[in-house]
């Protein structure tokens, strides 16, 4: 990119960069071919631009144990493979049961941009039946669905009888993303927090197993999983302009998460949150909480194990820890 293309803050940012003796390509801080310029993010008294090819030291070496996460090193990824397949076995025993007893089952991911959703959701479904699971994420309300009520458009994608449905975000957008973007009225926001249960348990009532995650991930931890997508040409299309906007609204998508998870944590629908910083063991953590609470038929618990404490929680233990802050 020109210099002249660069805005002027930044373009005085990268021309003070380029010069500095730590930085050995002056390119670094300039934007991926056909993106435009990603803000810059402050985290910890470290500014941290994403056009940089590297980031910075201290952010790359706190970013795994960031959040308070419980593990020294990442599972490694032969390891990790080796202990999902017998997992994914046992999970198409599981859609095997539930296409034949005509059980419905819906499963909820949410969590910050990076957190891991589409990959556990990729896992998942992975080997299973295509004819029988569904994969939904849903971009934004057209005209019409933004006039009638708000479950509805999420209603009419629940699941028949045999069917299993996941959903990479939900109707809880009207918790976290809409109000911190202002997409959504404070009144709104407080209608919906007031109603999730109400309807998740006539969805329960009616034999719907519901399982609804929270991911949770460290900031420096989504900075670098963000800094990734934005140089691999096979993943900028993960990056929108509202992820962009809400790299500085870390502390509003921290509140926002919280009063969602006081609210709409219950018996009939608990939520489940999985400390997100090693994908491999977020994925075999979402499968095993999966399979220990549906009885199917095959079901072996030596294969399918036990949860791992230290990652995985409902959102009342989670909170009570410091949750999200």
């Amino acid at each position: 990119m020109a210099q002249k293309d660069v805005p002027a803050k930044r373009r005085q940012e990268k021309s003070a960069a380029e010069a500095s003796p730590a930085r050995a390509d002056p390119t670094d801080a300039v934007a991926p071919e056909g993106m435009a310029d990603a803000p810059v993010v402050r985290i910890g008294g470290v500014d941290v631009d994403l056009d940089d090819r590297e980031l910075p030291r201290i952010i790359r070496h706190a970013a795994f144990r960031s959040g308070g996460y419980p593990y020294g090193k990442k599972l490694a990824n032969k390891e990790g493979e080796r202990m999902l397949a017998p997992l994914q076995i046992e999970l198409l025993k599981l859609q095997t049961w539930a296409k034949k007893q005509g059980e419905r089952i819906v499963i909820v991911f949410e969590g910050r941009d990076g957190a891991g959703k589409g990959g556990t959701i990729d896992r998942i479904t992975q080997h299973l039946n295509p004819r029988s699971v569904r994969v939904e994420a849903l971009s934004k309300p057209s005209s019409t669905e933004i006039g009638q009520w708000y479950f509805q458009r999420y209603v009419s994608l629940l699941p028949s009888a045999g069917e299993i449905v996941l959903f990479d975000r939900s109707w809880y957008n009207r918790a976290g993303v809409e109000p911190v973007m202002g997409f959504s009225t404070p009144a709104e926001t407080a209608r919906f927090l007031d109603e999730a249960p109400t309807l998740e348990k006539l969805l329960v009532d009616d034999g719907i197993r519901l399982f609804k995650f929270w991911l949770t991930i460290g900031r420096e931890m989504q900075i670098t999983r963000l800094h990734a997508r934005r140089h691999d040409p096979l993943k900028r299309w993960k990056l929108s302009p509202i992820d962009y906007a809400g790299l500085n609204l870390w502390d509003a998508y921290t509140d926002a998460a919280e009063r969602m998870l006081r609210a709409t944590h219950t018996e009939a629908a608990p939520w489940t949150v999985v400390k997100a910083n090693d994908k491999q063991r977020l994925r075999l953590a979402c499968i095993r909480h999966v399979l220990l609470n549906v009885p199917y038929k095959g079901r072996d618990l030596a294969v399918v194990g036990g949860n791992d404490g230290r990652i995985v929680m409902d959102a009342a233990a989670f909170l009570a820890e410091g949750g999200e802050s």
